[in-house]
């Protein structure tokens, strides 16, 4: 299979691959999908090739991302989208906890929709500061 990218288009497609491997593998210890690192190693290893030599390093023999392309910003692209994340799903379950977990309907979607985006407004406002957590054996 043949590709043909711009530079700036496959300088896009690195970033891409490195974000999806950080989302597939970031969190699974010595449980890594081995596939996906050897793809982003085979992509990472042409930079060498394409004048992009500095975004990539070897480390216990394969080709990784390197330190410079780690600290040049990807890592809060994803913190953003962590955060994003974080938000949505704490509103939705918020919101489904005050609904007490009705499963969504259509007759119900819109005051769930409602409610998520209240919760949404106030940590966008505020964050978590205004969030307390009570023990109900207490």
């Amino acid at each position: 299979m043949q590709i043909e990218l711009s530079k700036k288009e496959f300088r896009r497609l690195l970033d891409m691959v490195y974000i999806g491997n950080w989302i597939l593998n970031s969190t699974r210890g010595n449980e890594r999908f081995e596939d996906y690192d050897q793809v982003e190693s085979k992509l990472f290893a042409l930079c060498r090739d394409h004048g992009m030599g500095v975004l990539v390093e070897k480390w216990e023999g394969q080709d990784v991302p390197s330190r410079a392309f780690a600290d040049g910003g990807i890592h809060e692209a994803i913190m953003d989208y962590e955060d994003t994340v974080f938000f949505e799903i704490l509103a939705e379950e918020l919101a489904r906890r005050d609904m007490d977990y009705q499963p969504v309907s259509r007759e119900n979607y819109d005051e769930l929709v409602s409610r998520m985006d209240d919760y949404i407004a106030e940590f966008e406002a505020h964050g978590t500061d205004n969030l307390i957590l009570t023990n109900s054996e207490e």
